[in-house]
């Protein structure tokens, strides 16, 4: 064989892999396998709920470089950030044939509960569990997690 031929040989089989497949070529992508391989971190709620966490650090290390740790502030801010984690790894186990229902809405719904349970932690560490302030903040926070079950559901 002349080096022409073999130079029009790889030249053919480069090109063949250069080539887009054509649609009769190309794996079937049913929803249930786009679904299968969405990744939960990709999701609007996750990137609503990591937006709110990087807030609030963002905030709590600017407070830092002037107060304590035991500064009110500063705890309450610790509290959420801890919550949003929490809600983080809830969102990491949803399972992908459900990431549908991870919206921005839920994404908003999941960051006012964190900050409504920060509040009812903080009117707890003032108030018994019969004052009209920690109850009204119960029922807020109860109202949230209603809605949120009721997405994920």
């Amino acid at each position: 064989m002349t080096r022409i031929s073999i130079l029009i040989i790889v030249a053919a089989a480069f090109g063949a892999l250069l080539t887009p497949p054509t649609f009769a070529q190309r794996p079937s992508r049913t929803p249930a396998a786009a679904v299968a391989a969405a990744d939960i971190s990709a999701t609007p709620a996750f990137a609503e709920v990591l937006l709110r966490k990087v807030e609030l650090e963002a905030e709590l290390e600017g407070l830092l470089i002037e107060y304590t740790d035991e500064f009110p502030r500063v705890v309450n801010l610790k509290h959420e950030v801890g919550l949003l984690n929490a809600e983080i790894e809830n969102l990491r186990k949803v399972p992908a044939e459900q990431s549908g229902k991870l919206t921005l809405a839920l994404g908003k719904l999941l960051v006012k509960r964190a900050e409504l349970s920060t509040d009812l932690w903080v009117l707890l560490k003032t108030y018994k569990e019969e004052h009209p302030d920690v109850k009204r903040a119960k029922r807020r926070v109860e109202i949230y997690s209603n809605a949120i079950t009721a997405i994920l559901k």
